[in-house]
């Protein structure tokens, strides 16, 4: 299954995206790795966000893969229950898992930031332009090429990903 998931920082951005991509390549593997792009908080005043988007293939159940996510952002120092706009360490958000549809309790996809945040599509379009929204069967390209996001800031930004550890690594 293709899963894509978001990540996004305010807090130590560049060192808590690198360890979110340290993380999620040391549990599923390879991973497609987006642009990052530079935004402005969203919901209150604060530092700018790093946000990208990642894709990597996963058998395990969805439920299985969210619940590794919330692990790995506890693991970069989130607490739970702060508001909901508010400073992050660390916010990896599953977006899609391949084309299914899931409307559970905890847990509903595809996430509907797809298509609220240009933070969210434009990287999502980066890598996986052709993948079509399983509800709304456009893909991401012609989402991206039709959808409005008045106001919102979304700035190409050249970050290194690799850890401290990873570099110089064949």
């Amino acid at each position: 299954m293709r899963v894509y998931v978001s990540i996004g920082s305010n807090i130590e951005p560049e060192k808590n995206v690198r360890f979110a991509i340290a993380a999620l390549r040391a549990a599923f593997g390879e991973l497609t790795v987006s642009p990052v792009y530079r935004t402005a908080a969203v919901g209150f005043d604060g530092e700018d966000f790093l946000n990208l988007v990642v894709g990597f293939d996963s058998e395990l159940p969805v439920e299985e893969i969210d619940d590794m996510l919330d692990q790995m952002e506890a693991n970069a120092g989130r607490q739970r229950g702060a508001p909901k706009f508010a400073p992050r360490t660390l916010d990896i958000d599953l977006l899609l898992y391949g084309n299914e549809i899931v409307n559970g309790e905890r847990l509903k996809l595809p996430r509907k930031e797809i298509t609220e945040y240009l933070f969210v599509l434009q990287p999502l379009a980066d890598i996986a332009a052709e993948q079509p929204h399983p509800v709304l069967g456009r893909t991401m390209r012609e989402l991206l090429a039709t959808l409005e996001f008045p106001g919102q800031r979304c700035e190409r930004e050249e970050v290194s990903l690799e850890s401290h550890s990873e570099r110089g690594k064949a």
